[in-house]
């Protein structure tokens, strides 16, 4: 009986511009996602866009940063980065 070696797998490292540009368009997603659904539920939309003060533009860094955090650590990495597979 012939034996089949044993299957490495190693993985080959990630380039670095992979990894920035899903960091860069993981940030302009979230900014726009989240500014324009803030920006509407809180009544904060001009006709350029958006305008967050005071308690929407906190709840806006808080939701910012909630998406990397929980992405990265429970969800196996950002949309971005499963997109662009730098995780």
């Amino acid at each position: 009986m012939t034996e089949t070696p044993p299957v490495t797998s190693e993985a080959k490292p990630v380039s670095t511009w992979r990894k920035v540009l899903a960091g860069i368009l993981d940030f302009f997603t979230i900014f726009f996602v989240a500014g324009y659904v803030i920006g509407y539920a809180t009544g904060s939309l001009t006709a350029d866009g958006f305008e967050l003060n005071g308690g929407p533009a906190f709840l806006f860094f808080g939701v910012l940063i909630a998406y990397f955090v929980v992405f990265s650590k429970y969800l196996g990495g950002t949309l971005w980065q499963r997109i662009l597979k730098t995780r």
